[in-house]
């Protein structure tokens, strides 16, 4: 079983732990934002990472796909 969601990066910044990354869900702005809106889970996720390389690669305002599956 597996799930794509599609979420746009809301905020990033540093902190005295390292970097902490903030997505929220898309809703509109285009026909596939508003079918992931309606048919995916929707919420909000926050991850944190020690490695400033691995926050570079996220920036903000930009939208990205979150796929969901079991693991083995």
């Amino acid at each position: 079983m597996s799930v794509r969601c599609k979420f746009k990066c809301d905020t990033k910044i540093e902190t005295e732990h390292g970097y902490e990354v903030g997505f929220c869900p898309v809703t509109s702005g285009s026909a596939e934002n508003e079918s992931f809106f309606k048919w995916t889970p929707y919420g909000e996720l926050k991850f944190g990472t020690l490695n400033k390389e691995a926050s570079d690669q996220f920036e903000v305002g930009k939208e990205y796909y979150l796929d969901l599956s079991v693991s083995a």
